[in-house]
């Protein structure tokens, strides 16, 4: 999977639209961040920051990539960047819909200078819908998507937040794998160019399909009584004696059985499966009372050899230094940089060398003007006029 030779001028900020593109960078394509000549990325700024005094999070979703300032609202910046769109091959954008439009960088108009351009809008509820327009975050889109509902417990009124940025990090995959599959279908000849609307919303969505069959037949799954989120005691998270966490996901009755083999409890075998409420209640307090005899270490160490679907609950930290996770490789620890997590697939021709440092605002800017093709006195010109850094 290369992706070399292909070139993204990416127009996002902040997290979903550049992670999107860092994983394209990953794979090796040249990707351009287009950033305005004040600011730039807010992601630049944002604590908390590195040694270098860098948002961390900036650090981590730019690596590798090359950064041109330019003034879009400005003729002079237009121009310039419908020169660098003639070589392009993905232009990608996060703005909300109607402004590419105002600003003269929509598909329409881009396509008159790349006829074959992949152009991606990565926004929060898509192009249409009465939410279009509205501000949101990610805990908008995941609760609109019904999955923050499900998250809610029998002590707690208010749902817990499933996991960190969910709807940003879906929505940024859905868009890389949107823009390569755009790409791949261009070089197959079934497409020229292509417009794709993808939606951070959407893409949480697309995440509950084992919700979603029971809703669309007209019930209303709600917390604790679904499958996957609590209505079965071999299924779910429990508190060991030193207060951590342990997970157990004993679906298949061969892990359940190796469970209860393994705690020499061999008669709660039977229970598994059982549609007694009651049953179910006991035996959810059973394993509270087994879980609590020893510590999330001491389970994750008892079990490590048992075929049972047992596993500790980690912290952020802890993740990072699990062996399982180094073992996997995709954990980069530069010498001249921040620690990051890189490209997360694993394969025969993927390039795990790591993506270098991220780029300088408006670092790369007069290097691929000129590679566009634009002289020292349009340079020149542009720069005296501010529409370039």
């Amino acid at each position: 999977m290369r992706l070399d030779g292909v070139r993204v001028l990416d127009l996002t900020r902040l997290l979903p639209g550049p992670y999107a593109t860092q994983l394209l960078a990953d794979a090796g394509a040249d990707v351009v961040k287009i950033e305005d000549t004040g600011a730039g990325d807010y992601a630049r700024h944002m604590p908390p920051t590195t040694e270098e005094g860098i948002g961390a999070v900036f650090d981590a979703v730019n690596r590798g990539k090359r950064s041109v300032a330019l003034d879009l609202k400005s003729e002079g910046g237009r121009e310039a960047f419908y020169e660098l769109v003639a070589e392009a091959d993905v232009v990608i954008e996060g703005f909300r819909p109607g402004v590419t439009e105002r600003l003269g960088v929509d598909y329409e108009t881009l396509t008159d200078y790349r006829e074959d351009l992949v152009y991606c809008s990565l926004t929060g509820y898509g192009q249409e819908g009465p939410h279009s327009d509205k501000a949101a975050h990610d805990l908008n889109y995941i609760g609109l998507a019904g999955l923050l509902d499900m998250t809610r417990d029998d002590t707690d009124e208010a749902p817990r937040v499933p996991g960190y940025q969910i709807a940003d990090m879906a929505g940024g995959l859905l868009a890389a794998f949107s823009i390569c599959s755009a790409l791949l279908s261009r070089e197959l000849g079934n497409t020229g160019g292509e417009y794709l609307d993808v939606a951070l919303t959407d893409a949480v969505v697309s995440f509950s399909q084992a919700l979603a069959p029971e809703a669309l037949a007209g019930d209303d799954p709600r917390p604790g009584e679904t499958a996957l989120t609590g209505k079965y005691p071999w299924y779910d998270v429990y508190e060991a004696a030193d207060g951590g966490y342990v997970t157990i996901g004993a679906l298949e009755p061969q892990f359940w059985s190796a469970f209860c083999e393994a705690v020499d409890r061999p008669e709660l075998i039977g229970k598994h499966m059982t549609d007694d409420p009651a049953e179910r209640q006991a035996l959810r307090e059973e394993l509270e009372s087994i879980f609590a005899e020893r510590t999330r270490d001491e389970w994750a160490e008892a079990m490590a050899d048992v075929d049972a679907a047992v596993d500790a609950v980690y912290t952020p930290a802890e993740t990072f230094e699990h062996p399982q996770i180094e073992a996997r490789g995709y954990v980069e620890r530069p010498e001249d940089g921040q620690p990051r997590v890189g490209f997360p697939l694993r394969g025969s021709e993927i390039d795990h060398g790591g993506a270098g440092a991220p780029p300088g605002h408006g670092s790369d800017t007069e290097a691929l003007l000129r590679e566009a093709g634009l002289n020292d006195g349009e340079l020149e010109r542009l720069r005296e006029d501010g529409v370039i850094n």
